[in-house]
This record gives C-alpha cells, sequence and structure tokens, in this order.
C-alpha cells in the first residue's frame, strides 16, 4: 500500500513539474530549425523571458549560477536541505520515477555552467535553457540523442537565489 502511494505521489509530483515548466512556454531545440525562433542562440545560455521578466533578474541570476558552480561552499548554502529530488528508479525495470530525499553531506558540486561548445562536442552533446517566471528559474539540461535530461528549480526567497529542487530522468 505504501508503494502505491509513493508510486502516485511521485507520479503527481511529476506532472506538476511537467505542467510548470511547459505551460505556455516554448522549448527551444537547437535540431528543430526553422523560422529561429525558439533555436538556442550562439551564446552561452538561452534565456526564454516569461511574465515580463525584469533584465535586472537576469543579470542577478546569471552572476548566482556562476558563483552557485564554482564555489562550493557557496552552493551548499544555497540549496534547501534536504532536497527532494526525483529520479529514475535503477531496481525498477522500467525506470519509473522515484522520489528521494538527499541531504548536505550526501551532496556532490554541481556545475551548472555552460558554453555552446556542448552542443558540438563529439560526445554528451547536450543545450541548457533558463527559463524565468517572477521570483523562479528552471535550468533545463537536454541531450542531442544521448538521454540526458535534467530540470533544476531555483526560487528566490528574501532576494537570494537557492536551488530548491531538481528532476534528473538522464539514463
Amino acid at each position: 500500500m505504501n508503494r502505491i502511494i509513493s508510486s502516485l505521489r511521485a507520479f503527481f509530483l511529476i506532472l506538476l513539474i511537467i505542467s510548470c515548466t511547459r505551460g505556455g512556454s516554448r522549448h527551444s531545440n537547437p535540431q528543430a530549425g526553422g523560422g529561429g525562433q525558439g533555436v538556442v542562440p550562439e551564446t552561452d545560455t538561452a534565456i526564454e523571458r516569461q511574465d515580463e521578466v525584469q533584465p535586472s533578474l537576469e543579470e542577478d541570476f546569471g552572476r548566482f549560477i556562476e558563483r552557485f558552480s564554482k564555489d562550493e561552499q557557496f552552493q551548499l548554502q544555497r540549496i534547501k536541505f534536504p532536497i527532494s529530488v526525483i529520479v529514475p528508479d535503477t531496481g525498477d525495470q522500467g525506470m519509473a520515477p522515484k522520489e528521494e530525499s538527499i541531504g548536505k553531506y550526501d551532496w556532490e558540486q554541481l556545475d551548472l555552467t555552460y558554453d555552446s561548445t556542448y552542443l558540438t562536442r563529439p560526445y554528451d552533446q547536450y543545450y541548457q535553457v533558463v527559463r524565468y517566471r517572477k521570483d523562479t528559474a528552471v535550468v533545463e539540461i537536454r541531450g542531442i540523442n544521448n538521454g540526458i535530461y535534467a530540470d533544476y528549480y531555483f526560487s528566490k526567497i528574501d532576494d537570494e537565489w537557492y536551488l530548491v529542487t531538481l528532476y534528473e530522468a538522464s539514463f
């Protein structure tokens, strides 16, 4: 019974995450071509604006993510531990998603810096898109024909950015 409830909870959480990130937004896909709209530009990170986001929000988040990726102590301070994560259940044949919790001492440093060469390298190609809404940002990482798929959810709390949850569906 607990397994069913846990599976349902994970399913609804994934459904919520997907609906929040896809609701009314365009998805940038460099392989889509056509028309130029939605294609990842030649800059280091594609940025989509939603809900009339002010340019200062982009700059603040950009500086934050740079420091977050390079400074391990800063990263540990800016994660809401224990952090709830959705990951594939490697024990399940279909690798159904499951919810886990990661504590501060089990956390491995995360690097979300990005440059456009990741799109053209021979292995593990991926692109990265940052989507903004009022006081939230989602860093989406999408592999190109390789199974890389991850979303990192940040919220602005007391005028400071924090990683609050993540969805890792790479296989």
